[in-house]
């Protein structure tokens, strides 16, 4: 979860993938021109970080199993309430307030990636970390679907092909061998079904709003939220669990962040393709520090099929214009103009 939350997005969830696209205004000044090879390099080696640090906040939730029963709701709850803190602290910083325009599109952002984030590490507390991040990886897939049955103009042939190699990954990786299925993978494909429609939430947010105004929502209606749903599970930690807590929460925060700056550098399809080598980082380094299963030949190749079906879907969504896009450049701050006409996320 992606969140997972899959903000960054969430899912993630991303979360949530979430999540890659929740994201903040960097105090970073624009680049006038096209980047150097060196902020491009720079940009990417962020954008690779905040995939390492979207994997971690997962695998804290694994080393805190070893020691403590926590719930993954109220990991979710402390990575939303820190990022409001750290968002406001910005936002003062920069003299900045909430500037909202369509209210009901920045809570549908904000209930989706909340879901996206904790089917996340729901799925991260019940399976593994791989499994975990690499489902929560699916969502690209998911918004294809999405996409080829609400945007009738927008149908690709090429990307609902690719939706089935992700799936076809998926399958071998849930069931390689003995063809079987667990009902707790179910939360990993949730988070990646929730941080799919975040996503479109957040293409239709960011056409009226700028990218504090959603965090902003996100965060704080997000806290409330899932206090809300969870508050049973929720209570004053302890020094041990505060201690699992922020450090799940400070990576995800972390993650966002870097992602935030890496994109002011890096192309959609460059950012999209590094995002996803977050599936790689699971396979790789899951049994040595999360102490999870060694993926299996058919496992490897499932996880390589998601990570190239989502490199294809990335430059497949490179071509679709935002037809909005230049009408509502007023909402955006001009820090944030010349990212988002090179970005098309969606």
């Amino acid at each position: 979860m992606k969140s997972n939350s899959a903000d960054k997005h969430g899912s993630p969830a991303s979360d949530g993938h979430p999540s890659r696209n929740q994201k903040t205004a960097s105090s970073f000044p624009p680049q006038a021109g096209k980047p150097s090879g060196l902020m491009l390099a720079a940009g990417s080696l962020c954008i690779f970080a905040s995939a390492f640090f979207f994997y971690f906040s997962a695998v804290v939730i694994r080393w805190a199993a070893c020691a403590m029963e926590i719930s993954p709701s109220f990991f979710v709850f402390a990575r939303f309430l820190l990022g409001f803190f750290v968002l406001c602290v910005v936002m003062t910083a920069n003299r900045r307030g909430p500037r909202p325009v369509r209210l009901h599109l920045l809570v549908g952002r904000t209930v989706t990636n909340a879901l996206a984030v904790y089917c996340f590490y729901k799925c991260v507390a019940e399976t593994s970390v791989v499994e975990g991040n690499i489902l929560n990886m699916t969502y690209p897939a998911f918004v294809a679907v999405l996409s080829w049955i609400i945007l009738k103009k927008q149908r690709d042939p090429i990307a609902f092909f690719m939706v089935g190699v992700a799936l076809a990954g998926v399958w071998l990786i849930l069931a390689p061998e003995e063809l079987g299925f667990t009902t707790d993978s179910l939360w990993g494909l949730g988070s990646g079904v929730f941080a799919a429609i975040s996503m479109i939430y957040l293409n239709l947010s960011r056409q009226y709003h700028d990218s504090e105004t959603v965090l902003f929502y996100m965060f704080g209606l997000g806290t409330l939220f899932l206090y809300a749903l969870f508050f049973r599970q929720i209570h004053v930690p302890g020094p041990k669990e505060a201690e699992f807590l922020f450090l799940c929460a400070g990576a995800g925060i972390a993650g966002q962040y870097l992602l935030t700056i890496g994109f002011r550098y890096v192309t959609a399809v460059e950012g999209s393709v590094i995002s996803s080598s977050r599936i790689l980082i699971a396979a790789l380094l899951g049994p040595v520090i999360a102490a999870d299963p060694s993926l299996g030949l058919a496992g490897w190749a499932g996880a390589l099929m998601i990570f190239f079906a989502n490199s294809v879907l990335a430059v497949r969504r490179k071509g679709l214009k935002d037809a909005t896009s230049d009408k509502t450049d007023q909402y955006r701050h001009p820090q944030e103009r010349r990212l988002f006409s090179a970005k098309n996320r969606f």
